[in-house]
């Protein structure tokens, strides 16, 4: 049995983002379709002698340096925090398989995570439910625990709707509340070019605003105040990923969120407005945001409007990637 292994945890973008209705319980239905990219968190896992969870941030104690990960970033530093204590879906997750596999064989286990981290914090991006996902995984691997993928899936819907995405990865179409998920074709060669303005946006503040949109529209006007917001045409994006149709792909980019956050945060807009400008076939704003994303399908053109967020420094944090 290893003593200690690694573990990347990596972004995503939504392709596109609609909300269909929502569960008693208070939890969103969507539909969307889900992008990995090459920006990733790096997790390390060293096994202890002793029933312990200890959660390491950089080696050090909540100060995080957010940078890119095998991506080409601007190389600003934008400190934040992140919890390390049972809050965190890390330890929830070490936790949680400790209680439930590890224990049971060896009570005296324990185990040591420190968490290199790279994707943005608070920026729709899966930052957090990437890190458990890869939790999930480097616990298994680390124990010899044999627990299949959609064990793992399973276990993590229970933590965060994103997880089980996070554990599949790639291409997705994601729904339900985010669990059912149908894993698609990659996307043909492209480049993604990723800003996060210095603002912040909670998953909960978006989804929240969104709520009160539709209860408004429904208080000026009779009928289903879903049918006057317009939503992504996902099946056929779906088929666009299939055909392997690049353009149609980015034609029909659509985040319901986007109404919403996009109304509160200018910056946003702008950001999309430029890398239109600078040749992207699209440009949107990813999950809840304030995080957008626009795709190309010419280096040259994604590094021409980088330099141009970078110069007129609309965003703290940009990289250069590709889909994973």
């Amino acid at each position: 049995m290893e003593k200690s292994i690694s573990k990347k945890a990596y972004a995503k973008v939504n392709l596109s983002l609609d909300i269909v209705g929502r569960r008693e319980d208070g939890y969103h239905l969507v539909r969307m379709v889900m992008q990995s990219l090459d920006i990733a968190d790096e997790l390390d896992f060293e096994r202890l002698e002793t029933p312990v969870i200890e959660v390491l941030l950089n080696g050090e104690t909540g100060q995080v340096s957010e940078t890119g990960s095998n991506a080409k970033d601007s190389g600003d530093k934008n400190l934040g925090r992140v919890p390390l204590d049972e809050d965190n879906l890390i330890y929830k997750v070490a936790k949680l398989m400790l209680e439930q596999y590890v224990w049971k064989r060896n009570p005296d286990a324990g185990v040591r995570i420190t968490l290199t981290k790279n994707i943005p914090i608070a920026a729709g991006m899966a930052g957090g439910s990437s890190d458990a996902a890869a939790t999930f995984r480097g616990m298994n691997e680390l124990f010899e625990l044999g627990l299949l993928d959609q064990d793992l899936m399973d276990m993590g819907v229970t933590l965060g709707a994103d997880i089980p995405y996070c554990i599949m990865g790639g291409t997705a179409l994601s729904e339900g509340i985010g669990e059912v998920l149908t894993q698609l074709p990659p996307l043909p060669d492209c480049y993604f070019l990723v800003a996060k303005p210095p603002i912040s946006v909670s998953t909960g503040e978006a989804y929240g605003g969104y709520d009160r949109l539709i209860s408004e529209l429904e208080e000026m006007e009779e009928g289903s105040a879903r049918r006057k917001v317009k939503s992504p045409d996902v099946d056929g994006q779906v088929d666009a990923i299939y055909s392997g149709n690049l353009k149609g792909v980015a034609d029909r980019f659509l985040n319901v969120l986007e109404y919403v956050t996009s109304e509160n945060h200018p910056e946003i807009k702008a950001l999309e407005n430029l890398m239109m400008e600078g040749g992207a076939i699209n440009s949107m704003m990813s999950g809840s945001g304030p995080t957008v994303f626009g795709i190309y399908d010419s280096l040259e053109a994604a590094e021409t409007s980088y330099r141009k967020i970078v110069d007129e420094k609309k965003a703290n944090q940009v990289f250069i990637t590709k889909a994973v």
